[in-house]
């Protein structure tokens, strides 16, 4: 509300410190109606392995991202000009401590916004989401992906559990969901007590990145390998916070030194342009290591990245 009693439509122009957060300032819509790109929080954290935390990330993402503004000024994408996009709230888990019924109530919430004809960016979370939300995104046929990550998390049993963040893109690939000959993994590095850990990736024909070929390809070359080996089919972003260098996001449950920068970030999921992207994610956000909010700050500036390129894919 202006002085003069005037009310201002358009919450951009506000200070960037009122009003209550959303996503980059969208109308909150859990209906789901007139939403082109839903952000969805997935406040779930019950499959981590180490450090929690997760669950508090969407709630400090959407806080931080207060802070970025409308237009990219490298590729020139408006996105909310583009299309329509909203805040469409939380994936409501109502049985946090048991993980198979969690993410089935994770699978439900996505299976509707995707027969609404919605395109989700959902922010976790710890990457154990991933697979209820290909669940109900890849129903009908496998996609694609290009995974940015310190780690493949295509493991397996773990302390009784075929389903925490160290195994979603196993999972995806047995249940028909992911087209490992179409998965580009980017970023991979870190200590391993198995070093047949990644096997499965290798074996089901993913294409792995690590980081020290990352750093011998360049990032041009990076891109344009995850282009041919993603295509022109429907392709899934998930961007684990844990890919950047702890020195860039040091608030997460599984940290690894050696990432990748928040530039060399941002110019990958640039190089998603042109793809037919169907869905994304952020995950792995943990606010309690993070007292500086740095990795929230970056998180932020990076899904708006990944609004951009999604909303060019979605008009197209």
């Amino acid at each position: 509300m202006h002085a003069d009693g005037e009310s201002d439509d358009d919450p951009m122009s506000r200070p960037r410190y009122v009003g209550v957060p959303t996503f980059f300032r969208t109308p909150l819509r859990e209906n789901l109606e007139d939403v082109d790109i839903g952000f969805v929080g997935v406040p779930f954290d019950g499959g981590v392995t180490s450090r929690p935390g997760a669950r508090h990330g969407p709630r400090e993402v959407r806080n931080i991202s207060t802070m970025v503004r409308a237009r990219n000024p490298v590729s020139g994408i408006s996105p909310h000009e583009l299309c329509r996009v909203a805040d469409i709230g939380d994936a409501w888990v109502p049985a946090p401590f048991e993980l198979s019924g969690s993410h089935e109530s994770i699978r439900q919430s996505f299976e509707r916004i995707h027969e609404r004809g919605i395109v989700p960016i959902a922010v976790g979370g710890d990457h154990s989401i991933s697979l209820p939300i290909l669940r109900a995104l890849a129903a009908d046929r496998p996609v694609g992906m290009v995974h940015i990550d310190a780690h493949c998390d295509t493991g397996d049993d773990y302390m009784g559990s075929r389903f925490h963040h160290g195994a979603p893109f196993r999972r995806a690939v047995e249940e028909g969901l992911l087209d490992p000959q179409r998965t580009v993994q980017i970023g991979i590095r870190g200590t391993v007590n198995d070093l047949d850990l990644w096997r499965f990736s290798h074996d089901s024909g993913m294409r792995v990145i690590p980081i020290e070929e990352f750093h011998q390809l360049g990032l041009d070359a990076t891109i344009a390998e995850a282009r041919r080996v993603t295509g022109n089919g429907p392709t899934y972003i998930s961007f684990d916070i844990d890919a950047l260098d702890p020195a860039f996001a040091p608030g997460t449950g599984t940290p690894e030194i050696g990432g990748l920068t928040t530039f060399e970030v941002q110019q990958l999921i640039r190089g998603c342009r042109g793809l037919d992207i169907v869905g994304a994610d952020l995950v792995e956000v943990s606010p309690p290591f993070d007292p500086a909010g740095i990795t929230a700050l970056a998180a932020a500036n990076l899904l708006f990245e990944l609004l951009c390129v999604t909303s060019e894919s979605r008009q197209a």
